[in-house]
């Protein structure tokens, strides 16, 4: 399909034509960068009650932010992990899609603000979020939750390490997850797909970013096949949670994405996977001005109230 003509207006915005790649600046610069695009949404969606935490962390305290919606308790918990190439983005980038889950799925969301690469490359943002899952199934009851329905998520780099999350509790002895929101998630580090090459300038993410990003998230080379690091280098994908899968037509990651959605399929895992035409990486935070944007959160919220439902 051509490119939504909503998402063409929105792409002469974020990125336009004498834009320098994000591979091109400082980490610093980046940042800034990515930072400013947080002002397409404007419009926080309220929510019944929104909380700024510190918990525990393995090696430094852990900032999160707790939404919890309008609903007769305990509610089920949602992890919610942020994009951003595990080095940009933050609580605040992110704040519009915590708050649409937490009122569309009828949950509670719990956004953590991981560790950042490069200062702190793999594994530390992963070890962030387990032990934020881990600190959320421990104390879910005093926050108006329910530990025995406990799901994880997260968009593009926040997918891969929701995957991975996934993943490790799974090896770990849980606490175990009723679902796992994959939002066009980076699993394979290889960055060798048919989409990776037809998408790889003019869609706001580049291929060019997207190595910078695995470069910057890299502790040592051996990372490369952990897949703790890249999820889709994992031989063995059975007792997982159900997944929702949701990629987008000109975005780079869309092919590993689908790819990861298959493997789980094969492996017996319940697994809906979504592709959205005409759109680019990051429309799902483009709440609104994308209708599309709208159609996958409402998919994603149902499929996690599903989830729950049956937990």
């Amino acid at each position: 399909m051509p490119l939504d003509e909503d998402v063409r207006q929105i792409l002469s915005v974020m990125s336009p034509p004498d834009a320098p790649d994000l591979a091109e600046l400082t980490v610093e610069n980046a940042r800034l960068a990515m930072g400013a695009t947080s002002a397409l949404n404007a419009n926080p969606e309220p929510v019944a009650k929104v909380e700024n935490r510190t918990i525990p962390g393995p090696e430094t305290p852990i900032p999160v932010r707790i939404y919890t919606p309008d609903g007769q308790g305990p509610l089920p918990v949602l992890m919610f992990f942020h994009g951003g190439g595990w080095v940009l983005c933050n609580l605040d980038t992110h704040d519009g899609t915590a708050r649409r889950l937490a009122n569309h799925a009828g949950c509670i969301v719990i956004s953590v603000d991981y560790r950042l690469a490069p200062e702190n490359p793999f594994p530390a943002p992963l070890d962030d979020c387990c032990a934020a899952t881990r600190w959320a199934a421990t104390n879910a009851a005093s926050l108006g939750g329910d530990p025995s329905r406990l799901a994880v998520s997260g968009d593009s780099a926040g997918g891969n390490l929701a995957a991975a999350t996934a993943l490790r509790l799974r090896d770990e002895s849980g606490p175990a997850l009723s679902h796992q929101l994959l939002i066009y998630p980076a699993v394979d580090s290889r960055c060798a797909t048919p989409s990776f090459e037809e998408n790889r300038e003019g869609y706001f993410l580049t291929a060019e970013a997207m190595r910078w990003f695995w470069g910057h998230y890299q502790g040592s080379p051996a990372d490369r096949n952990n897949p703790y690091f890249a999820p889709i280098c994992s031989q063995n994908l059975a007792n997982l949670p159900s997944a929702t899968v949701l990629t987008a037509e000109f975005d780079p990651l869309r092919d590993e994405g689908e790819a990861f959605a298959h493997k789980l399929i094969e492996a017996g895992i319940p697994c809906d996977l979504m592709r959205y035409d005409g759109v680019i990486h990051g429309f799902f935070g483009m709440h609104d001005m994308l209708p599309k944007a709208r159609q996958a959160v409402e998919r994603a919220s149902q499929n996690l109230r599903e989830a729950f439902r049956t937990a």
